[in-house]
């Protein structure tokens, strides 16, 4: 439990480091007004298909990494790192290359406001130039995972969201820069963190070179990753798009929950990277009982922290909702929604942690397959029914329910078989 609390500690402040400065970016840039706040928004979500490439970056490599450590060949997990930061220049080079050129298409697309689409997309095409930065910090958190180097991504990330944090205001406000000043500080972050990175695996003193072939292996272990992920999106949007349909309060009250939803994620994701770095680490090195101990050992934390985390949202169900608005009606609609939102986060916790479990022993295939069914036969019909027959936001949530009871089954079935410990420095 100790290693399994050194690893995750250090990675929850890793993911939350991001979302904390997103926030200071929103506060600085709110009070130059409504259009440089609505153009952050719009050019934000379009960057945050980049985020979603880093995260899909780094869980496909810390696996990989973790095997070739718990083998006793650091060299060749650093390896994995070097392949995984070629992959992520190339691509971060490539999304700089294609927003400048669809930027203004693409926010016209998300903005209805011709002043606001065109100030989102001069923000977007020199906040975009972070995208190789923001890569390569995915990809060495990614290998610096799998060979348990939790520390020194600590601070690479934490120091370079402090510099920009206080960049930011600074070019704002005083350098009259504007929205302007807040892509750079964005820029700055992305490609000081990418650098310290890139610095690390350099000073590695392996083979720098590319090679085809793992740079392969990552690419479809990362394809897997990324049809789940798209699984997700899918959910996440027809879910919105129902809720919307049963009214403005409907839907902010979903907003509130789904963003609290999402916070829980990101807080008990830190689990399952630990789950990560240590079973691959232990079917790397040959020992299947060591990867099943700490299969059972994650799941018990993820359930604690599941548990907790319900415990305190049912604490605040009558206040929580209030921190976002004071509109009665969502409050109403909240209240529905509520009891889904704290039924589910215990499971949640044991979903994520065996999701950590699967990831490191590079059964990702099998997430794929388990995350397009739960979605397929579960949470999509589920919902489009509540749709038809009127359910309103519980409805919608049920959806979600069943969406999270079948992937627990699937998983735990998966968890029960062995068939995820599959032994040796790869699968």
């Amino acid at each position: 439990m100790a290693r399994i609390a050194a690893l995750a500690l250090p990675a929850l402040v890793v993911l939350a480091a991001e979302p904390l400065y997103v926030l200071v970016d929103t506060a600085v840039v709110g009070h130059l007004g409504r259009v440089p706040l609505a153009a952050v928004a719009v050019g934000g979500t379009i960057m945050s298909v980049g985020v979603w490439f880093g995260t899909l970056m780094a869980y496909g490599t810390t696996g990989r990494a973790a095997r070739r450590f718990g083998a006793g060949d650091r060299p060749a997990a650093i390896a994995e790192g070097v392949q995984a930061s070629w992959l992520a220049l190339l691509t971060g080079v490539l999304l700089a290359a294609l927003i400048q050129v669809i930027a203004a298409p693409l926010t016209r697309a998300l903005a209805a406001d011709p002043t606001t689409a065109d100030a989102a997309a001069g923000w977007l095409r020199i906040a975009v130039l972070g995208a190789p930065g923001l890569l390569l910090a995915a990809a060495g958190n990614g290998w610096m995972r799998g060979v348990q180097d939790t520390r020194r991504p600590l601070y690479f990330v934490l120091g370079a969201n402090l510099l920009s944090a206080v960049l930011c205001p600074l070019l704002v406000y005083p350098a009259g820069l504007g929205l302007t000043g807040s892509a750079i500080a964005n820029v700055v972050a992305q490609s000081v963190s990418g650098g310290l990175f890139l610095w690390a695996v350099i000073r590695e003193r392996t083979a720098l070179r590319p090679r085809i072939r793992i740079i392969a292996g990552q690419l479809v272990a990362g394809r897997d990753l990324l049809i789940r992920g798209g699984a997700f999106q899918a959910c996440w949007l027809s879910a919105t798009a129902v809720a919307a349909r049963f009214g403005v309060a409907a839907v902010g009250a979903h907003q509130i929950a789904l963003q609290l939803w999402f916070f829980a994620a990101l807080a008990l994701d830190a689990v399952a990277i630990a789950a990560q770095s240590l079973v691959g680490a232990a079917l790397g090195g040959g020992d299947a009982a060591a990867a099943r101990d700490v299969a059972r050992r994650v799941t018990v934390v993820g359930l604690v922290a599941g548990t907790v985390f319900a415990v305190v949202a049912a604490a605040g169900a009558g206040v929580v909702p209030g921190f976002f608005t004071d509109d009665p009606a969502v409050h109403a609609q909240a209240a529905i929604v509520w009891p889904w939102f704290v039924g589910l986060l215990p499971c949640a916790g044991i979903v994520f942690a065996l999701d950590g479990v699967l990831i490191g022993a590079g059964d990702v295939a099998f997430m794929r397959t388990m995350t397009l069914i739960a979605a397929a036969f579960g949470f999509l019909p589920a919902i489009w029914l509540a749709y038809a027959l009127d359910l309103g936001l519980g409805g919608v949530w049920a959806g979600l329910a069943l969406f999270m009871l079948v992937r627990l089954g699937l998983i735990l079935h998966r968890w029960r078989s062995a068939r995820w410990a599959v032994l040796g420095a790869t699968r």
